[in-house]
């Protein structure tokens, strides 16, 4: 083996005498050098990026995400005026929906006069968009309520309710959200109010009767809590009137915004249980003094504890829809709602961090 002297190269046979303190790197292994010395940085910077997860901040969303699905009703489109079902249906999968809650009315796309056909040509359509259908619900329920003091208006409301059912078979659809009955609708002067004791008879005779047409057709009532109409005011009423049917088909479709005037839907949560099928997100405002739909508000714009909402329903084991309700589309520019909203709702459910 030839040793060099030190500070020399040997470069073709001769000797090279380097000045003192130079190195003995080739510009070749410099770059080599430089190279893997930025390599290793990028990898030790990369492993400390995969061993330190980012902080939730909770100003922001939840900490904690829920395995629950976005969906937002049809009342906060423009529909049927300025939206066809259609653009409803793509907008909600374009704003980031799991799904959409349509409406059954006397005239729009879900209605008397759509049969079958109608309605598995609707169902292609979401699939097609790739957006599910939530459940149906109904302000029909309102002129035409199964307690009225009028025997037609009661047979009427009996007979649209079968036919939401039907169309809800037909959708292939499991959620139908049902109102039992009022002792008083505020906001409207032509129901003359009914006892409490009758108003629980009615509602008790309707809802067993189209319960055994629900079994048939898969489908569930889902009974909704509504305090402006006085009646089933407690959970524990709520409990009691859908355990009396001892029916699968009989649930509860809970509205978090319907008894905030007074109450809390976080405690209504916890004592309803598994009994939940369906849940309306609705943004309600104690500081308000108008008792009237114009008290519900976007959400997030209210005084609703949604986190404890949220834990009470993760509690309970609640994995369905959360559907967000509003009946005041924006009159400009209506799609910011449904945009908001979603951003809302992700917040919520922890999928924004």
């Amino acid at each position: 083996m030839e040793y060099l002297p030190k500070n020399k190269h040997k470069t073709n046979s001769q000797e090279r005498v380097l000045p003192p303190g130079h190195n003995c790197l080739t510009r070749r292994s410099a770059i080599k050098a430089v190279l893997a010395s930025a390599g290793a940085a990028a990898f030790s910077s990369g492993a400390r990026a995969g061993t330190t997860k980012r902080r939730p901040d909770p100003r922001k969303a939840s900490p904690k995400r829920y395995a629950l699905k976005k969906s937002i009703n049809q009342w906060a489109f423009p529909y049927p005026e300025r939206m066809n079902l259609k653009e409803c249906l793509q907008l909600a999968k374009d704003a980031g929906y799991d799904g959409i809650e349509l409406n059954y009315d006397l005239e729009n796309d879900l209605s008397p006069k759509s049969g079958t056909k109608d309605y598995r040509d609707i169902r292609r359509l979401a699939d097609k968009i790739g957006i599910r259908i939530s459940g149906l619900c109904s302000f029909l329920f309102w002129p035409y309520p199964l307690t009225s003091n009028d025997p037609v208006k009661r047979a009427k409301g009996i007979e649209l309710a079968g036919k939401i059912a039907n169309a809800a078979h037909d959708l292939a659809v499991e959620n139908v959200l049902l109102v039992p009955g009022a002792v008083h609708i505020p906001w409207r002067d032509d129901y003359e109010p009914v006892p409490n004791d009758v108003c629980d008879r009615r509602a008790r005779e309707a809802v067993k009767k189209l319960a055994s047409q629900a079994e048939r057709l898969k489908v569930s009532l889902n009974i909704e809590n509504i305090f402006f109409n006085g009646y089933l005011m407690t959970p524990m009423e709520m409990n009691d009137f859908v355990d009396s049917f001892q029916s699968e088909h009989v649930k509860i479709h809970f509205d978090t915004g319907n008894i905030s005037i007074f109450q809390h839907p976080e405690h209504w949560v916890r004592l309803m249980g598994k009994r939940i099928k369906n849940i309306h997100f609705k943004e309600f405002s104690k500081k308000s003094t108008d008792y009237s739909l114009e008290t519900f508000r976007p959400l997030l714009d209210g005084t609703t504890n949604w986190p404890a909402v949220m834990e009470e329903l993760d509690k309970v084991g609640y994995r369905g829809y959360v559907t967000f309700e509003y009946f005041h589309p924006y009159p400009h520019y209506p799609e910011a709602l449904i945009y908001h909203t979603s951003d809302s709702l992700g917040r919520i459910l922890g999928r924004i961090s």
